[in-house]
């Protein structure tokens, strides 16, 4: 998979999902510090990318991008540490790999995470 993180996530999750095989940049490796939430996600949506980040506004612009089939997985803890990051995001890529690859809104919280597939309403059963 392929992934970009916003300013809010740890260079550390990027280095994580590297050593597990995945294609994985931070905002901060291409001197994107202050790019636009809109713009983040145009790069995300161009690279075919998914963005991990702490910040709601990313769940809005998906749910209002007009079917862009991209993903977002966004992280809604109280422990911000990386390594638990990390251990939440392992959780989500072994149980909702697959929602992410077909565009997703993904919560993650501190015990659980939901997915909200796109378009809004296709969630299933």
């Amino acid at each position: 998979m392929r992934f970009l993180a916003d300013m809010g996530v740890s260079l550390h999750v990027v280095k994580w999902l590297q050593t597990k095989g995945h294609d994985a940049t931070h905002l901060r490796d291409e001197g994107l510090q202050r790019l636009p939430n809109g713009d983040i996600f145009l790069k995300a949506g161009q690279e075919q990318r998914i963005v991990l980040t702490f910040d709601l506004d990313f769940g809005e612009i998906l749910a209002g991008s007009g079917g862009n089939p991209g993903s977002v997985v966004i992280f809604r803890l109280r422990n911000t540490r990386a390594a638990f990051v990390i251990q939440r995001l392992e959780d989500v890529l072994t149980q909702s790999g697959p929602d992410l690859s077909n565009g997703a809104i993904v919560i993650v919280e501190d015990g659980r995470h939901r997915v909200r597939k796109l378009p809004l309403g296709n969630e299933g059963s």
